[in-house]
Parts: C-alpha cells; structure tokens; sequence
C-alpha cells in the first residue's frame, strides 16, 4: 500500500451493548464480539515516556472519541445551522451555541452526577426531559413561584438540580 509506511492498525475487541447490535455485521453476529479499528501512523510522541507502547496509543484515540462526542453535542445544541451570510451574526451564534454547551456540561458536572439518566444524556434528551418543564410562573404574596406538575417524572431531577445551584456560594 502506498503511503503506508509507519502505519500501525490498532483492534479493539469489545462486547457489543444492546443498543449496538442491531448495527452489527454478520461476522461479527456470529462471534459475539463488535470489532473496532483505528489506523494511526502516531509512532511515538517526543519527550512522553511509554509513547511508543500501543496501550498508549489506543488510550490516546479512545479519548479523542471522547472529544469528538462533545462536537456532536455542540452540534445539536445550535452549531449545525449557522443561521445568516453575514460572519459577525454567525460569529454571535458559534458563540452563545458554545456557551449553552458550556452551560449544560457545568449544569450536569454541578448537579446531575448522581441521575443516571440525565448525567450523561443527549442534548435533546435534556431538552425534553428538563429545560422545558411542564411548569408556569405565578405571582403570590409579592413572589413568584414555579408551579411544576407533580405528575411529571423528572420534577425530582429538576428541583435537586435546582437547588444545588442555589446552594452555590456566590462569587466574590
């Protein structure tokens, strides 16, 4: 192959998830393993000591599929659809769809770690599940209050998150 000089191939051997076998080729059907390959020409990195093992190498790529998920998130959260021909309001949109993706990873970093399914969720799970609550603003007594139905299943989720942020210490 030409150009393929210094290339290592890197396979991974993994147990396939539920939600991945449905993407599974026949091969891989019939030994019950889901196979990934990476292709790096990555021969070692200068003055990083165990560079050239290829335990590094595939730590390295595995965590690049770590960055790679966060552009996919940055994406759904507005970044795909740049909404004019002029760059100074696409450059106020890249903005504050970056910012929102900062907002939501402090908001799950802070406060959702410990809900299983909120901790890790897509952008558009988040959105539906808890940025837009079944909930109305009332005035009372000089105050406004959140009205949540209490039938709606993430209201727990919403009123620790709530809370957590509101237990922060403010800055000074």
């Amino acid at each position: 192959m030409a150009g393929s000089k210094g290339m290592r191939l890197i396979v991974r051997r993994v147990k396939p998830s539920g939600r991945h076998t449905k993407d599974l080729t026949a091969f891989e059907k019939k030994t019950g393993w889901k196979y990934s390959i990476t292709a790096t020409n990555i021969s070692r990195m200068a003055r990083i000591a165990g560079s050239r093992q290829i335990q590094w190498l595939d730590a390295l790529h595995r965590h690049h599929a770590v960055v790679e998920d966060q552009v996919k998130a940055n994406k759904a959260m507005g970044l795909h659809n740049l909404p004019s021909k002029s760059w100074q309001i696409n450059e106020a949109w890249i903005l504050s769809a970056n910012l929102a993706a900062d907002l939501d990873a402090w908001l799950r970093l802070l406060t959702l770690h410990d809900h299983p399914g909120l901790a890790d969720a897509e952008p558009d799970t988040m959105r539906f599940r808890l940025y837009h609550p079944p909930a109305r603003l009332a005035n009372h007594a000089r105050r406004r209050w959140l009205r949540i139905e209490t039938t709606w299943p993430w209201a727990n989720a919403f009123t620790t998150a709530w809370r957590r942020l509101t237990d922060l210490p403010g800055t000074t």
